[in-house]
């Protein structure tokens, strides 16, 4: 009976990693669809957003029947609670994707980005991605050190974003009012992504410590 037990909760953390995997590769998708105007990969990142909602509900359903029938306690009862937070976390990462992907198939055939604007806008997809990948490799190894170091990754990121206001603002900006309301959404969506990312490293200090993270 126990090893049943410890085998559903295992699940329930594979299952995460899982899903942190589909979450990169909608974000992935939604960044080349957004630089190259690639209607098709938006279709793909707005069609497959279903199959992550599917996951958090399979996850969320496996983590409450595991609460009903176990009744966990101490450090079970944190990976639950732990995990039912994280899937919230990856669902909406996965909801930011989409909305990038969005930008991208409103503006086709013309790429959403300016062109002064697409080395910030690789630079944030590619610290969003590193994020998600460290989220999924934390969760993984339940390494405490490396989750603290997601901090570090986010502050990278919104010295990114700070530089693509300084862009927008500057007299030198020649594209209009659409593309910078554009830009602007653009960094806000994947700004939002690093912090679930952070979310999620703050939530496996919980798990593992049973304190929650100081933060400044």
């Amino acid at each position: 009976m126990r090893n049943q037990y410890e085998q559903q909760l295992h699940r329930v953390l594979s299952e995460l990693v899982d899903m942190t995997g589909c979450v990169r590769e909608a974000l992935n998708h939604a960044t080349r669809a957004l630089l190259e105007a690639d209607a098709s990969a938006a279709e793909l990142v707005i069609s497959g957003d279903l199959s992550i909602d599917d996951a958090r509900t399979r996850i969320e359903e496996e983590s409450y029947e595991i609460l009903a029938r176990q009744a966990p306690v101490a450090g079970d009862l944190r990976t639950l609670l732990a995990s039912l937070r994280m899937v919230a976390d990856l669902e909406r990462m996965g909801d930011l994707s989409v909305h990038i992907a969005k930008v991208a198939r409103l503006r086709y055939p013309i790429r959403a980005v300016p062109e002064v604007m697409v080395p910030t806008v690789k630079s944030m997809a590619e610290t969003a991605d590193e994020m998600i990948a460290s989220a999924a490799e934390i969760l993984a190894t339940q390494d405490i050190r490396a989750a603290a170091l997601l901090e570090e990754a986010d502050d990278a990121m919104d010295d990114l974003r700070r530089s693509m206001f300084r862009i927008l603002l500057s007299d030198e900006w020649g594209w209009g009012v659409e593309p910078a309301v554009d830009v602007a959404l653009l960094g806000r969506y994947y700004e939002r992504i690093g912090d679930h990312a952070v979310s999620m490293g703050r939530r496996i200090i919980f798990l593992v410590t049973g304190q929650h993270p100081v933060t400044v």
